[in-house]
């Protein structure tokens, strides 16, 4: 027989590690080729990895939970022939790069691409090597590809010191069944998902069982994983142990998403000049096209919100005003202007808050971008959104009004010139016009918009213009027949 071990592809973009999320298979498990064996967590996203051979699982050689760097042993199969051990060949997943036959590089994961020169390994803590200077990419390289969140969310608590839990009865023996954004969370809580019973169907433990353990009780909300296209009256609070119970400090380790968008948020902080500006707007008629695009037929089977029309008067917006879609290149200095819309959604997830993006949205009709908006609240909410997903937006959407916030001034995200903020729909006295010049004050649906741009080649006429046909769309929809 000829055992074969797989190693730990390097998945490009200056990322050297990554943790195990879940194994697919256990030893003794007979696999084909490119079946998915496991999944891992880089700084960018929760990944699956596919064999490359077909085979008997000979030894599971890492455990879940464990952070190990590019090129460390993590499978072994015996594919049943006879022969010297053979090295990793390439998983062969759609849009990834065969490794070469001289025995080159591992193959590059889905949704990256390989960075010329990032051959360099960030030294371990503990290792030997920690102590050796080591190569590592700079800042911008670090994130150029990440599209990360341009605020901050208040991250799901480790609890290193949780009271002791009672197992519950088994169901069915074996490994708990749960979804990897739950076991995450049960490995940040401290709660071994063994002791949990579950109440999902076929026996699959959820989020809500994991924080009712933790509490003992069912009074401890669970935490939320609220998408920004989801209009809910304020956010859900992350699962915590009561206050004033437990450790009267909790450490939680900053890594993956998080500490990329840390790194991400200080860079476009520090680099390029923000200026804000807000405009309040009667949204009454956007509100009313949301009820009337809710009953149509043509609309029946996606979600129709107010962040949809936003959306699309955003795309409207930038024809109009084409130079607020461009970047500044500093190497060359020159200020790029992009021809097409990667329109970026924050998106609240269990992972953290990230900003996959919509390709060429400025291609899709109303309906595809509802269908666009949906795909992408869905994929985020799994915790599946890819890195090429999260990579070449143009410009940003993040709506606080999910939140109950009436307005905010969010950071621009790295690669990009200009972020658009969403505020709370709420119904406040307004006054309005009628046809013969006479005022009145009436109840209407009021919002704030808020743009931060890049002052360097977003000046604040141009800034001003942008926000101000924005804000026209919102208060009368049928300004984009004019413009559109």
């Amino acid at each position: 027989m000829a055992i074969k071990t797989f190693n730990l592809p390097d998945p490009g973009e200056g990322l050297v590690e990554a943790e195990i999320v879940e194994w697919k298979v256990s030893p003794g498990d007979t696999v084909k080729v490119n079946d998915m064996v496991l999944e891992i967590e880089t700084a960018k996203s929760l990944v699956e990895l596919p064999i490359p051979w077909a085979g008997t699982v000979k030894a599971l050689l890492v455990e879940v939970g464990q952070t190990i760097d590019v090129g460390t042993p993590i499978i072994s199969i015996d594919d049943g022939q006879g022969g010297d051990e053979a090295p990793a060949a390439a998983p062969s997943v759609p849009g990834e790069k065969a490794a070469p036959a001289d025995g080159g590089s591992e193959a590059i994961l889905v949704g990256y691409g390989a960075k010329a020169g990032a051959t360099a390994r960030r030294a371990r803590k503990g290792s030997p090597a920690a102590a050796a200077p080591a190569a590592t990419p700079t800042e911008t390289e670090q994130v150029a590809a990440a599209s990360p969140v341009p605020e901050a969310a208040t991250p799901a608590a480790r609890v290193e010191s949780p009271a002791p839990a009672v197992p519950a009865p088994s169901v069915g023996g074996g490994r708990p069944k749960a979804k990897p954004p739950v076991r995450k969370l049960a490995k940040d809580l401290g709660v071994d998902l063994a002791s949990v019973t579950p109440t999902g169907a076929d026996g699959v433990i959820t989020r809500d069982d994991v924080t009712n353990h933790l509490s003992g009780v069912n009074g401890l909300a669970a935490q939320g994983d609220s998408m920004v296209s989801s209009p809910a009256p304020s956010a859900p609070s992350a699962p915590r142990m009561p206050f004033g119970a437990g450790e009267r400090e909790e450490r939680t380790p900053i890594k993956g998403v998080r500490k990329m968008t840390a790194q991400a948020m200080v860079g476009s902080a520090f680099t390029a000049p923000h200026v804000t500006e807000w405009i309040t707007i009667d949204v009454t008629k956007t509100m009313e096209l949301v009820d009337r695009l809710k009953g149509s037929r043509e609309f029946k089977d996606v979600k129709v919100t107010p962040l949809l029309v936003l959306a699309r008067a955003l795309v409207l917006a930038v024809r109009r005003n084409p130079g607020m879609n461009a970047t500044w290149d500093e190497a060359a200095q020159e200020i790029v202007q992009k021809n097409y819309v990667n329109l970026g959604i924050a998106a609240a997830t269990p992972r953290g808050l990230i900003v996959p993006n919509i390709k060429d949205a400025h291609a899709m009709t109303m309906l595809e971008l509802a269908q666009a908006i949906g795909a992408l609240t869905a994929t985020a909410r799994e915790g599946r959104t890819q890195p090429a997903e999260m990579s070449g937006g143009t410009m940003t959407i993040t709506n606080v009004g999910v939140f109950g916030v009436d307005s905010g001034t969010p950071i621009i995200n790295p690669g990009e010139s200009a972020i658009v903020c969403f505020g709370a729909i709420r119904k406040q006295p307004w006054v309005v016009t009628d046809a013969d010049g006479n005022d009145e004050i009436a109840i209407r649906h009021v919002t704030q918009l808020a743009v931060s741009f890049d002052h360097r080649l977003i000046d604040g006429e141009l800034g001003s213009r942008f926000l101000s046909d924005l804000a026209a769309i919102l208060a009368d929809p049928a300004q984009a027949l004019v413009w559109g």
